[in-house]
C-alpha cells in the first residue's frame, strides 16, 4: 500500500514534490466516497485512498512525476545487475538551473507492508549513489534500519542481513538490492514490493499487453479478463490468446516445399522461442436479416480491432492482478484512446469495495475532466501539475483549496480556479495573421 512519494531535482520537478495517498480530514458531498474511496490501512497507520487522479496542462509534468516513479522502481530491481557495472544511472536532474543539474536527484516511497510503514529512500547523481536510507515503524516510532553515506553504512539492530555486505556494494548500486541478492529477508520483502508497484507509461503499452497475453496463457486469470471486456461494452463475445507456433504450423502445409525445408532447418537450430508470437483473436457475434444472432466472427486484435480496443485489452492484465492482489498500479494517461465512460468505470473498479476487497490503489495521470465529479471523487484524490516560468513543475492537492463540498469542481478547474491549465493567448490572431 503506497502512502507518499517525494521527488527532487529530477527532470522537471526542480524543488521537492511529495505525492500523498493519505486520506485528509475532510467529508465528501457524497457520503458514499467517504466510505468506499479511503480506507484504514492495517496496522498502526493512516488512513489511505484508494485512488488518485493527477490533472494538469501538456507537458506541466504529470507523465514526469510516473517516470519518477517508475525510475526508482527500476533502480531497486536492477542496480545489481553485471551489466550495470559500469554504467551511468539514468536519473536525469533539472536542467533549467545552472545549480541544480550538478546536484543529486532524490527519491522516497513511504508503504505498509507486512501492516508495518517503511520509508526508503535514496539520492543519486550520474556517477553513483550518494545517500541511501531504509527506515520502519515496529510499533509507534520510527526506527533505523539502515544509513548510507556514500560507502559508509550504517546498520540498525534489526538489519543484521546487511552486515558482511556493505564493501560488496559499488558505487552505482544500491546497498538495499544487494542485500536482496545475497537473501536478506527483510531486503528481499522490500524489493518485491517495488516489484509489485506496476507503472504502466503513457504511449507505448507493448510491454503491458505482453504480460496480459501471458497471463491470459497461464490462465489463471483468463474469465476475470474475459468477463471485465464484456463489461466495458466492446462486442466481444469471446477472446482466444494462442501461439503463432501453431498457426504457422497449420500454414507451413501450404507453402513451397523448399520454403518449408528451409524453416524446418532453422527451427532445429535456433532457439526454442524463436519463432514464437503470440497472437490474441476477438470474436464477435454475427446477424442474419432479422437480427438474430446466427454465429460469429474471429478478428485479428491487431488488424481488425480500434486502438482503444487494444489498450482495454492491455490493461485487463494489470488491472485483473492489482484488483485481486492489493497491489498498487500507477497509469499515465489512462484515458488517452477510451471513452469517458469507460475511464470513469476502471477507476470506478478500485473506488468500491466489492471490486476492491484487498484495497489495491490506483494512481493516474489524465486529462478528462468528466471525472472532476464531486459525487465521483473526493478532493484529496485530485491532483495537479503546473510549471511556473523557470519550467519547474510544482504539484498540489485540491484538497489545499478552500471548496466548499457541492462546487463543481470540473467548471472550477476549466476556468482556471485551481490553476494547472494551459494559457494559450489569442491564438485566433495568431492564425488570421499568419
Amino acid at each position: 500500500m503506497l502512502i507518499e512519494f517525494s521527488v527532487e531535482n529530477f527532470r522537471s520537478f526542480r524543488d521537492l514534490a511529495t505525492f500523498s495517498m493519505v486520506a485528509a480530514k475532510l467529508r465528501a458531498k457524497n457520503k458514499a466516497l467517504d466510505e468506499n474511496n479511503v480506507f484504514r490501512a492495517p496496522g498502526n497507520n493512516p488512513p489511505l485512498l484508494t485512488s488518485a487522479a493527477i490533472y494538469g496542462a501538456n507537458a506541466s509534468g504529470k507523465s514526469n512525476l510516473v517516470a519518477a516513479m517508475d525510475f526508482m522502481r527500476r533502480f531497486v530491481i536492477d542496480s545489481t545487475r553485471e551489466t550495470k557495472a559500469t554504467g551511468a544511472i539514468d536519473a536525469e536532474s533539472y536542467r533549467l538551473s545552472t545549480t541544480t543539474i550538478h546536484q543529486p536527484s532524490h527519491f522516497e516511497m513511504v508503504f505498509v507492508l507486512d501492516d508495518k510503514r517503511y520509508r526508503y529512500g535514496f539520492e543519486v547523481t550520474r556517477e553513483r549513489v550518494l545517500e541511501e536510507w531504509l527506515f520502519y515503524v515496529p510499533s509507534t516510532r520510527e526506527a533505523r534500519l539502515f544509513e548510507r553515506f556514500e560507502d559508509e553504512v550504517k546498520l540498525g539492530d534489526s538489519f543484521k542481513e546487511g552486515h558482511d555486505l556493505i564493501g560488496r556494494t559499488r558505487p552505482n548500486a544500491l546497498f538495499l538490492s544487494v542485500v536482496a541478492q545475497f537473501n536478506g529477508p527483510i531486503a528481499q520483502k522490500v524489493t518485491e514490493w517495488f516489484r509489485t508497484l506496476r507503472v504502466v507509461p503513457g504511449v507505448q503499452d507493448m510491454g503491458i499487453r505482453q504480460y496480459t497475453m501471458q497471463r491470459f496463457l497461464d490462465g489463471e486469470y483468463a474469465p476475470e479478463m474475459l468477463k471485465l471486456i464484456k463489461r466495458l461494452d466492446l462486442g466481444i463475445q469471446d477472446l482466444s490468446v494462442e501461439k503463432s507456433v501453431q498457426i504457422l504450423d497449420q500454414e507451413l502445409e501450404r507453402a513451397p516445399e523448399e520454403l518449408r525445408e528451409v524453416i524446418r532447418v532453422i527451427r532445429e537450430t535456433a532457439p526454442p522461442m524463436g519463432f514464437e508470437r503470440i497472437l490474441v483473436r476477438t470474436q464477435h457475434p454475427t446477424f442474419d436479416d432479422s437480427g438474430t444472432m446466427v454465429g460469429h466472427e474471429t478478428f485479428n486484435l491487431d488488424e481488425n480491432e480500434s486502438e482503444g480496443t487494444k489498450k482495454l485489452f492491455a490493461l485487463t492484465g494489470p488491472l485483473i492482478d492489482t484488483l485481486k492482489l492489493g497491489h498498487v498500479l500507477v497509469i499515465d494517461e489512462l484515458d488517452a484512446r477510451l471513452h469517458p465512460l469507460l475511464t470513469r468505470e476502471i477507476v470506478s473498479l478500485f473506488n468500491d469495495r466489492q471490486t476492491n476487497p484487498k484495497h489495491a490503489q490506483l494512481v493516474f495521470t489524465t486529462q478528462d475532466t468528466n471525472l472532476l465529479d464531486n459525487r465521483f471523487l473526493r478532493r484529496d484524490q485530485i491532483w495537479f501539475t503546473e510549471k511556473d516560468r523557470q519550467g519547474a513543475t510544482h504539484l498540489y492537492s485540491l484538497a489545499e483549496f478552500k471548496v466548499r463540498n457541492d462546487a463543481s469542481f470540473e467548471r472550477d478547474y476549466i476556468r482556471g480556479r485551481y490553476g494547472a491549465i494551459p494559457y494559450l493567448g489569442d491564438i485566433r490572431q495568431i492564425v488570421e495573421g499568419a
